[in-house]
């Protein structure tokens, strides 16, 4: 099972954060330092697994990461998942990615982290491994547009959205109308004040 992923740039910042058991939220913090302490003084040439950190379960847990330009993607996973194959999820992740964003950067992780999590959603629910084929991935990521786009088009064009709107541009135009009907200056005329004391008969 998958316990957490964490993507963070070469500095340590957090890119992307999905834990798969709940911890609160300072120890998220502290899981996000010590993996990234952990997975950034290894030198490029070995292997791409180690043991989990004392934070994330120790020696029944494993850190599985690849490291691309600024990111790293880090998998944390129990022992009944296969390195190989958490190695290749990840790639299928980044590839997926690449495809969306068309040449993905750390700024597509910043500015569209909803859509990141969509598409890490289709291959990761509730820390199991839902798809590795990255078409079948990518078909149901440009369905999701499509049906995206189709809503938004139907909101567009909605006779309430337009009735709105002209509900709204006529407004000044009514509260001017509205004034007028009420032909304020005849009312205040038509007014009658209670009639006050002469002076004469004022008692000091």
């Amino acid at each position: 099972m998958i316990k957490a992923i964490l993507v963070f740039n070469n500095h340590g910042k957090p890119r992307l954060s999905r834990f798969y058991q709940y911890y609160p939220e300072d120890m998220q913090q502290q899981i996000v330092r010590e993996t990234f302490h952990l997975v950034s003084k290894r030198d490029d040439n070995v292997c791409n697994f180690l043991e989990g950190g004392t934070l994330i379960g120790g020696s029944d847990f494993k850190i599985i990461y690849r490291h691309y330009a600024t990111l790293y993607f880090v998998f944390c996973v129990d022992s009944s998942e296969s390195e190989l194959g958490i190695l290749d999820l990840i790639q299928v992740f980044v590839e997926t990615l690449d495809k969306c964003f068309e040449n993905v950067c750390e700024l597509d992780l910043i500015f569209h982290v909803d859509k990141v999590h969509y598409i890490l959603a289709e291959l990761v629910m509730g820390g199991m491994v839902l798809e590795t084929n990255m078409t079948e991935i990518i078909t149901r990521i440009e369905e999701q547009n499509k049906l995206e786009k189709s809503e938004k088009a139907k909101l567009d064009g909605t006779p309430v959205l337009i009735q709105t709107y002209a509900g709204i541009a006529a407004a000044p135009a009514r509260a001017v109308s509205a004034l007028k009907e009420m032909n304020i200056p005849q009312k205040v005329k038509d007014m009658k004040l209670p009639d006050l004391p002469s002076i004469g008969n004022l008692k000091f």
